[in-house]
C-alpha cells in the first residue's frame, strides 16, 4: 500500500489494530478488532467516530461568483439554502445525465463554500467547479449515532453539537478551529467535523474518551446499505441518473439551466427505463452487487449492493429493477449460482429510531 493515499489518523488507527484497506486510493481502516457487526450496532445503539478524511474538500470561495458557478454545475438549487447550511447535490455528463458524483456542499456562515466530492473524484469536481483542493489540509471526523452528539458535547463544548440536521457552524476547541457539519451517512443523527491535520489525533482522542466506539469503512457500507444511501460506483455512477436511482428530489428543475438537464430531462420525458428499489432476501446469506434478479420466471435487473443487515438479521440488497417491479414483489436473486428467495420492500429498510 506504499503508493495509497493516508489519513492524518493513520498512527492511530495502526495503535487501535485496525484493517487497513484501498478505499478509493486511500488506505483506510475496514474495521477495528472489535470487528464490523459491533461496530454497526454501536452506531445503531450509542455512538461511533469514523475516519472520512478521504472523502475531498474542494473550496470554491464565497459570493455571487461562487454560487453562480455552482447553480450551473450541479443538480440542487443552492438559493434554497444559505450560509449555516448544507446541501446534498449532484456533478451529471453533459451527454448522458450520469451521475459523475454525488456531493455535500457546506455553505459555511462566514459565506465561504466547500463542496465535498468522494474519495477518488475530487478531481473531476475540480474540474467542473473550479476552487482549490483543500484536502490534504484537514481530516474529516463523522462522529454518528443516537448518543453522538451528547459524546461530541462532552468531548468538545456545548458549540460542536449547536448546529441542526444539515446545518454548518464552527467553534474553536483547546485553541484548534473547527468546522461542524450535521451530516452523515449512516441513518443516525450526528455532525460531521473538518480538523486541522496537526490536531486530528487530539480531537479523535478527545471524542473516543466521552464514548465513541471507533468504527470502519465496513460498518459504515453496512449501515448506509440499511438506510438505502447510495454509494457513487454502485447505486450512482456511469449509466445511472438521478431518476433512476430515486433522486428525484436532488433535481431543482425550476432554477435553469445545469449540467446534463437537457438528457435527464428527455429522460424525465420518457420515463426511467429502471428504478433503484430494496429486496429483502431470506435466511443470513447474504447477496451482493451485481447479482441477476428475476421476478415469475423473467430476468428484471440486477443488484447494485448487498450484504447481511446486522440489525434485521437477514440479507438485503439495492438493485435497479425494471420499473413495473414494484413493493411487495416476489423476486429471486441469483448468487454464486443458487437462487436466493426475496421481496421487494419500501425503503429505508432500518428507519432511524425516534
Amino acid at each position: 500500500m506504499a503508493d495509497l493515499q493516508q489519513s492524518p489518523l493513520q498512527a492511530t488507527h495502526v495503535g487501535a489494530g485496525a484493517k487497513l484497506v484501498d478505499f478509493g486510493g486511500w488506505e483506510m481502516p475496514l474495521s477495528y478488532p472489535s470487528g464490523t457487526v459491533a461496530e454497526h450496532m454501536a452506531c445503531r445503539e450509542s455512538a461511533v467516530i469514523f475516519d472520512v478524511s478521504h472523502l475531498g474538500t474542494v473550496r470554491v470561495g464565497g459570493g455571487q461568483p461562487a454560487i453562480d458557478l455552482l447553480q450551473g454545475a450541479l443538480t440542487n438549487d443552492l438559493t434554497k439554502i444559505g450560509p449555516g447550511r448544507a446541501q446534498y447535490s449532484h456533478l451529471l455528463d453533459e451527454a448522458t445525465a450520469s451521475v459523475l458524483d454525488d456531493v455535500i456542499v457546506w455553505w459555511h456562515p462566514d459565506g465561504e463554500i466547500d463542496v465535498m466530492p468522494n474519495a477518488s473524484n475530487t478531481d473531476r469536481v475540480r474540474a467542473a467547479v473550479g476552487g482549490t483542493d483543500t484536502t490534504s489540509t484537514r481530516a474529516i471526523l463523522a462522529v454518528q449515532g443516537p448518543q453522538a452528539r451528547a459524546v461530541v458535547a462532552k468531548a468538545l463544548g456545548d458549540d460542536a453539537v449547536a448546529v441542526p440536521r444539515f446545518g454548518v457552524g464552527g467553534l474553536v476547541w483547546d485553541g484548534v478551529p473547527i468546522a461542524v457539519a450535521g451530516t452523515g451517512y449512516t441513518g443516525e443523527d450526528g455532525v460531521e467535523l473538518a480538523v486541522p491535520v496537526d490536531a486530528a489525533a487530539r480531537v479523535w482522542d478527545a471524542v473516543v474518551a466521552s464514548g465513541a466506539h471507533p468504527a470502519g469503512l465496513g460498518a459504515r457500507d453496512t449501515l448506509r446499505l440499511e438506510a438505502a444511501l447510495p454509494l457513487h460506483g454502485h447505486e450512482l455512477g456511469e449509466g445511472i441518473t438521478p431518476l433512476q436511482a430515486g433522486l428525484g428530489w436532488v433535481v431543482s428543475w425550476d432554477k435553469g439551466d445545469f449540467r446534463g438537464r437537457a438528457p435527464l430531462a428527455a429522460e424525465k420525458e420518457a420515463g426511467p427505463a429502471r428504478r433503484l428499489r430494496g429486496i429483502a432476501t431470506e435466511g443470513r446469506r447474504p447477496p451482493r452487487e451485481h447479482c441477476a434478479v428475476s421476478a415469475a420466471g423473467r430476468p428484471v435487473g440486477e443488484t447494485t449492493s448487498g450484504n447481511f443487515s446486522p440489525v434485521l438479521g437477514h440479507g438485503i440488497a439495492l438493485a435497479l429493477l425494471s420499473p413495473d417491479i414494484k413493493p411487495g414483489a416476489e423476486v429471486s436473486v441469483e448468487v454464486r449460482g443458487q437462487e436466493l428467495p426475496g421481496k421487494v420492500v419500501k425503503l429505508p429498510f432500518v428507519k432511524k429510531k425516534g
